[in-house]
């Protein structure tokens, strides 16, 4: 591995400054790293949505390409743009060591959402791709309204808390781990802004391998959840901290995880940095949804202890 510490990261940036991008954004953050370890050699294929702002014609803060497409199709792109590198590749038209990586970014409403079907396809066609989701549990370009990735408990456009629903939104997030880890893809993993040398290490790691390889990215998003732009990778580590998100990896199936706490923190804890659940505590605490959660951050971890 060459990626041990935070000083082994690449000094060249294949991501520039100056986007529309939100200040603070975690998504934004995990982009440009995810970039500066595969290189310059990329082709990206985005589906709409925050990042999108990301290069608006006629600027563009890539220096490798940049492909925008609908937000349903993103992994058929992806296809089409791998299959005629392929084409090429063999026709001798382009030399092998000109090869671009193909990589699909896209939102967590895409991913878990609107864009799965496509992306089903594409893990049973076995698309040598890498699939980057940041992961800010809701449909953030357009107002914050809830995705299937959206918590129990938070607050959306959407779900508002209201007397007839007081906790907000009522159903679960998805698991997107384990929709991809059902296809039997090679490698699948999860990675946080407030971890980014396990991000680097698990980049490289899934450059060894043919076929679809997911990086499920917590990227907390500051005016969707509330939080100062300074605070996001503090909340992500304490997301770490309190079980909420857990780091880990599936090589052809095999689950591991990068970090296990022998104590975990209290999942309140993570709760409270976020205006977004802040109805769960104000003005009257709501025990039985605050338990539920707890519940499930500890029986998710009682199962890995097993």
């Amino acid at each position: 591995m060459s990626y041990r510490t935070l000083k082994d990261l690449p000094l060249d940036e294949n991501l520039t400054s100056g986007t529309m991008l939100c200040a603070g954004c975690g998504g934004l953050l995990l982009v440009r790293i995810f970039e500066k370890v595969l290189g310059k050699n990329v082709v990206t294929i985005n589906a709409a949505g925050c990042m999108t702002l990301l290069s608006v014609f006629p600027f563009t803060p890539f220096k490798s390409s940049w492909f925008y497409v609908a937000m349903a199709s993103a992994p058929a792109a992806a296809q089409g743009i791998r299959d005629a590198l392929d084409m090429m590749i063999k026709k001798g038209r382009i030399k092998p060591e000109d090869d671009l990586k193909v990589v699909v970014v896209t939102g967590d409403g895409s991913a878990s959402g609107i864009g799965l079907q496509a992306t089903s396809g594409a893990l049973h066609r076995n698309l040598d791709f890498y699939y980057l989701v940041y992961d800010n549990e809701g449909y953030a370009n357009t107002g914050f309204q809830a995705s299937g990735s959206s918590p129990a408990g938070s607050a959306t456009k959407t779900t508002m808390p209201s007397q007839l629903s007081p906790t907000g939104s009522i159903l679960n997030k998805k698991d997107l781990f384990e929709i991809w880890r059902a296809h039997a893809p090679p490698y699948i993993a999860t990675v946080s802004p407030a971890y980014l040398a396990d991000m680097m290490r698990k980049v490289e790691k899934a450059s060894q391998f043919h076929g679809p390889k997911l990086f499920i990215a917590h990227s907390p998003c500051p005016p969707g959840w509330g939080v100062d732009s300074d605070a996001v990778v503090g909340l992500a580590r304490v997301a770490v901290e309190t079980g909420v998100w857990p780091l880990k990896e599936a090589v052809n199936g095999e689950v591991a995880h990068s970090i296990i706490f022998r104590r975990r923190k209290p999942v309140e804890e993570y709760l409270k940095m976020q205006e977004r659940f802040e109805h769960l505590f104000k003005p009257t605490r709501q025990e039985s949804i605050l338990q539920s959660i707890q519940a499930r951050v500890d029986a998710y971890w009682a199962n890995v202890k097993k």
